[in-house]
């Protein structure tokens, strides 16, 4: 199975901590964040992607042609256009069979991935005291996904769209409009659009831990995780 990986964006908000290591080299317990990420991934996850943007080089020369076992194609995003600009960029390197995708900066549990990948479609949530930060998700009858929300001010739930997920090549049949704020693609815009025509299960994590700032950063150094 083909896991995406996308590691491109600037991590605008770890102010000084990106201003020469890209966000997914910020390190916790003496390990990147990137290192954690592969670390929870199941064996049958056995091949990346990574696409690579701010300070690609960094992660490149971290990785090699092979990290954890598992073979890496490299591709770059040159305009930071959003994730799924990001991961339309890998397309030609991804099968027809379903495939897995995650942020290269967020730490989840190897169960939880275990479990989401059983499914051929399905998105990890997670319960969040701020939902108003993610993509908050509505729920169809039997856990799947009925659509997203992204980033709304009046939350009416906490379950939160994550950063991992099952998808197939199905998902470039719903590209996203362009955001009017920022000029990017939102991946969870077309994953609302998608789910609109396909059963896309919720698998709510037992584990999820984003790092978003250099608080999360110095959180995740105390917080128990394997």
């Amino acid at each position: 199975m083909q896991g995406v990986i996308l590691a491109a964006g600037r991590g605008t908000r770890m102010g000084p901590l990106t201003d020469t290591t890209p966000k997914p080299l910020l390190t916790v317990r003496g390990k990147p964040l990137l290192y954690h990420l592969v670390a929870s991934l199941p064996r049958k996850i056995d091949e990346l992607i990574i696409v690579t943007g701010y300070l690609g080089d960094q992660i490149r020369e971290y990785c090699g042609p092979r990290f954890h076992g598992r073979p890496i194609t490299y591709v770059t995003q040159k305009e930071h256009l959003g994730t799924y600009h990001a991961l339309e960029l890998a397309r030609a390197h991804i099968g027809h069979a379903p495939f897995a995708l995650f942020f290269g900066d967020d730490i989840f549990d190897l169960a939880t991935i275990r479990k989401l990948i059983e499914y051929p479609l399905g998105v990890v949530t997670a319960r969040a005291a701020h939902p108003e930060k993610f993509g908050v998700v509505h729920l169809a009858p039997g856990g799947y996904v009925a659509s997203i929300e992204e980033k709304p001010e009046h939350p009416t739930s906490n379950l939160v769209l994550t950063s991992a997920y099952v998808l197939t090549r199905d998902i470039f049949h719903f590209p996203p409009e362009r955001n009017p704020v920022n000029g990017e693609y939102y991946l969870s815009t077309a994953l609302s659009k998608m789910a609109e025509k396909h059963p896309v299960k919720a698998v709510e994590a037992n584990f999820w831990f984003p790092i978003g700032t250099p608080d999360d950063l110095a959180h995740a150094e105390h917080t128990s995780f394997v």
